[in-house]
């Protein structure tokens, strides 16, 4: 039976919010899924590097779920979602969670308790600064890592969310249409990743050595265990069990199959061979992608937004990174930067309100180059405000802990070096990779 509760009105009426079981349980469950994801990046990342660092990449995602909860509990989620100030930030409302509790918000979630929306949207903020890592592995100090994490989350995760999400959001009001975070997320992510390899710097006797994955299970496994948190990360942005829940779901499913086909055919026309490390690229690519679209396009448009994706992600990682000379050592640009770029872009090509009446219509189904321009503009404030913002954040830690390992830590390895480990204790320590 659903809760009823009357909920005062912001001009002094009343409004009814009905708390239902079953939108309670899906974003429960959604919840529990895109939390999941983040211990998957950790098997993911760590399968990725060499084994002499596997613990110190897997650490940086643990350490994001502690820092960001405690940093998104005390102000995190008040500035990202609370009462708006100039269409830029929110509010100290909220801060230590005050008033958050299990009646519903209508602004964002009627159907729920605050606390589960405060919790869901958690999830999403932990991830985002873990993804970042990959692309400092292996060379990135422990201390500066913990310090950029509080930085990064509070300098730019929380507005970009405000701007996004927050009712009031500048970037909101416009119309942007950013389903599960192909802005706040994914963009933000990969911009951040690039900024970041490029300011820390490339890693010791980078082109002498062997950079291949050291556990290509640990990669399938973790790989498989995004996709499978995937569902959640994107069929949650519909705060309740509905049609637009299914639609993201199913447009999910298809992208992620898709960009596995998208990516190993643009490899085998290059190389004549199709990788497994290549596969799991290709679906994280195009599950990127759809990310932003998720609710707002339909099962065909899924199917070409995530085929198109795993492509470019391909030729961007294979081409660009080369051509750029930069060292961004799980490629966080290359799939979360320039996928998300695609998705972004492709939600305002192909969305279409007979399937999401909250969203609009795209280029082609009618609504002209206007969601176009609009979601464009969401890449271009996404892309220089967090890669600003980042540089400055990077500058700035550097005048308090040094940003890179030494030589000397980075032959040891970091495992050994920042944590006083070694993940596999039983095996040699001379290594070739």
């Amino acid at each position: 039976m659903p809760v009823v509760k009357k909920l005062a009105g912001k001009q002094g009426g009343e409004r009814v919010s009905v708390l239902s079981a079953g939108d309670i349980s899906f974003v429960v469950t959604c919840t529990i899924l895109v939390f999941l994801m983040t211990p998957g990046l950790a098997l993911f990342y760590g399968g990725m590097v060499r084994k002499r660092n596997v613990l110190s990449i897997m650490m940086q995602s643990y350490a994001a779920i502690g820092l960001v909860t405690v940093i998104w509990v005390l102000f995190g989620y008040s500035l990202a979602f609370g009462p708006d100030h100039g269409h830029l930030i929110g509010s100290f409302d909220w801060v230590g969670l005050k008033g958050v509790g299990l009646a519903p918000n209508s602004d964002y979630a009627p159907t729920i308790p605050h606390l589960l929306f405060f919790l869901f949207q958690l999830m999403f903020a932990i991830i985002t600064p873990a993804v970042i890592s990959g692309a400092t592995a292996e060379r990135l100090r422990f201390p500066a890592f913990i310090l950029f994490v509080i930085l990064w989350s509070t300098f730019v995760y929380i507005p970009l969310a405000h701007w996004v999400w927050g009712v009031g959001g500048w970037l909101k009001n416009l119309g942007v249409m950013d389903f599960a975070g192909g802005t706040v997320v994914e963009m933000a992510s990969g911009v951040s990743g690039l900024v970041a390899a490029m300011v820390v710097g490339k890693r010791l006797k980078l082109g002498y050595e062997g950079n291949i994955p050291h556990h290509m299970p640990n990669v399938l496994l973790g790989g498989g265990l995004l996709w499978f948190g995937w569902f959640g990360f994107n069929a949650g942005g519909a705060m309740g069990a509905n049609g637009v829940a299914v639609l993201a779901l199913v447009t999910t499913q298809i992208a992620g199959a898709a960009g596995m086909i998208g990516w190993g055919l643009v490899e085998w026309l290059h190389r004549r061979q199709i990788t497994v490390f290549g596969a799991v690229s290709g679906m994280i690519s195009a599950l990127v992608a759809i990310t932003p679209a998720a609710g707002f396009v339909s099962t065909g448009s899924s199917l070409l937004i995530g085929f198109i994706a795993g492509g470019v992600c391909y030729l961007a990682i294979t081409f660009l990174k080369v051509k750029l000379g930069y060292d961004d050592a799980l490629d966080v640009f290359g799939i979360h930067g320039i996928g998300g770029t695609w998705g972004t872009i492709a939600t305002g090509i192909f969305a279409d309100m007979s399937l999401n009446p909250q969203g609009k219509n795209g280029l082609m189904n009618g609504g002209g180059f206007e969601p176009v321009l609009i979601q464009l503009l969401a890449v271009f404030a996404t892309y220089v405000f967090a890669g600003v913002m980042t540089f400055l954040v990077l500058k700035g830690i550097a005048m308090i802990t040094p940003l890179r390992a030494n030589d000397d830590e980075q032959v040891n390895g970091l495992d050994l070096t920042q944590h006083s480990e070694n993940a596999y204790p039983d095996f040699e320590l001379n290594e070739t990779f």
